[in-house]
Order: structure tokens, then sequence, then C-alpha cells
């Protein structure tokens, strides 16, 4: 079998019966398609562990970083693991790659107190009754108060909101489903949006679908009608993760001095005020929807690090 093909029932592997999402699997075949492309398309049990290291060794020394090695490392190891399960491969040449060890990057987390003028500032933006403006307040106040993934905001129904106990229900990694708590002030802000910014946003959608025949194109991609989608985008179609993350970058990010930050930028906020304010390891986990305690970890080490700084600032023997 050649590589190409090999890669192509992998992918379908993935997304088929191990249900990874779209994202996840767009990036294994980012992976494998340059795979393919540094060493040609020939039979997949031709290839060596040589093979692999020059592939490894090319990207290393254009620049790559360790944690984009590792993750190629990891695509191309389940590529070869899944080869010799369905016996399309004898033996496995990636078992002998090293993986490259990735140094620790804490998250960037913006203050309690910085995040409480960012989210003011866009209540004081969506006053005036601005449908957009009543939107993106909304999504900031939903995004820090739930810590969700911004796919898992932008795949949001209205069905999946229960506003008497101010929950969600998203679906996250794996289509795994959970239910998240928010706040008072994001109900406050997506109840605002609800009803007066939503369906003149909707409004729009409908005179788009009238006025086409065919559906909606932005950008040369469909813009899907989403009736039920919590949060739309500015033609009526279910806002995208691109929006969300020109919206953060926008308005969180100069008040962490960062050029561009991402929505990923709040569910640490999140995750670490969590953390400040008292709440356990595990319930965090929960909230944020790791499958290992591990993961969730990491903003134990963010809290140290905020509790030193404090420390050194503060303390007269420093």
């Amino acid at each position: 079998m050649r590589l190409s093909e090999a890669v192509e029932g992998y992918l379908t592997h993935l997304a088929e019966v191990r249900r990874l999402s779209p994202a996840t699997v767009r990036a294994y075949r980012s992976d494998l398609t340059d795979l393919v492309g540094a060493v040609g398309d020939g039979a997949i049990e031709s290839l060596s562990v040589d093979d692999l290291r020059e592939w490894q060794w090319r990207a290393t020394k254009a620049g790559q970083s360790k944690a984009t090695s590792a993750r190629r490392t990891s695509s191309v190891r389940g590529l070869f693991s899944w080869a010799v399960e369905e016996e399309i491969i004898a033996l496995d040449p990636s078992q002998r790659l090293v993986t490259p060890k990735r140094g620790r990057t804490l998250p960037t987390v913006a203050t309690a107190e910085a995040l409480d003028g960012v989210l003011e500032a866009a209540r004081v933006r969506a006053a005036d009754g601005d449908p957009l403006a009543l939107r993106d307040h909304a999504v900031l106040e939903v995004l820090y108060g739930s810590g969700a993934r911004v796919s898992e905001i932008c795949g949001l129904d209205l069905d999946d909101m229960d506003h008497e106990r101010r929950t969600l229900r998203v679906r996250g990694k794996g289509d795994k489903e959970r239910v998240v708590p928010f706040g008072l002030p994001a109900e406050q802000a997506l109840q605002a949006y609800l009803v007066r910014g939503r369906p003149v946003l909707l409004t729009r959608a409908s005179a788009a679908a009238a006025d086409a025949s065919e559906p909606a194109v932005s950008r040369g991609r469909v813009v899907e009608r989403a009736p039920r989608a919590v949060f739309l985008g500015a033609k009526g179609g279910r806002l995208g993760p691109r929006a969300v993350h020109a919206l953060v970058s926008a308005t969180v990010a100069p008040s962490v001095g960062a050029e561009v930050l991402g929505p990923h930028a709040l569910r640490h906020s999140a995750a670490t005020h969590l953390l400040d304010g008292g709440a356990d390891l595990r319930s965090v986990q929960e909230i944020l929807g790791h499958a290992s305690l591990g993961t969730t970890q990491i903003y134990t080490h963010v809290s140290a690090e905020r509790l030193r700084e404090a420390y050194r600032l503060a303390h007269p023997r420093a």
C-alpha cells in the first residue's frame, strides 16, 4: 500500500472510529501530508526509521519547535501503530523514534483586575444596543465565566443553555458532553444579547437567505444558516472560532501586554482564578473537561508563580 493511501485510511479511522475532533484530524493530516511530501509516496512497508529521522531532522533544522516535533512524532507513531493493527505492515519503524522533551511553558493568564476592566468596557460598548457589541460582551463573559473552549462556545445551541441553573451543555474533544456552570454577569450579558442582539442578527440571516437561492458564501466557505445557534455572526451564520480569536486579541491582549492573544487565554485565566479562589483541582478538571488531572495541574504552577512574584515584590526579605 502506498503511503498516501495508508494516511487516508488512518485519518478515516481517526474521524469515524476514534471520533476525534475535526481540528485534531486536520492536525494529523498536516503532519502526515508533510511526511509524504518529504519521503515520497512509495510503499509504506519500505519506510525505515532512518527515513523518519531524516524527516525529523530537516524540520528541526528549519526551526521547528520541540512541541511541534513531539506532535509530529506522535502523528507518525499513530499511523504506523494503526498500520500494524490492520496488518498492512509487519514491523513498526516509528517505535525507535525519540520524542523530544517539551519545555514546560506556563500559559498566558490575565489578572482578575485586568479582566474586570476588559469586561466592563465591553458592557459599556453594548449599552447602546448594537447587536454585535451585545454579542461580543456575551461571548467574552461566557468564555471567561465558564472556562469552556472556543469551539464549545461557538457550537452552543439555544437548548444547550439552562438559565435557571446557569449551566451550559457543551461538546468537547472526542464529542464528549459535559455540563459547565457560569456566573451571574455572564447570564446578564447573555439575556441582553438574546433579547436585543440575536433577533437582529437572525433577521439579517433570514433576509440574506431570501435574497439568495444558494447558500451564502464568505471567504470561499459556505456560511451555516444557524437558527438554533446561540452566537451568530454579522451575516447571521453561526459564529466561528476565527472571529472570536480576533475579538479576544483586540480586547484582552492589550491587558496582558500581548500583540496577539487567543480565546484559550480566557480559559487559562478562568482555571487559574478558580484555583486562586480556593477551588479544588478535581472540580477544575471537571469544569475544563480535562481527561487527565495532570493537564489541569499546570494551573497550580501558574498560581505558585503568582504567589512567588507577590512575595518577591512585597516581602522585605525576599
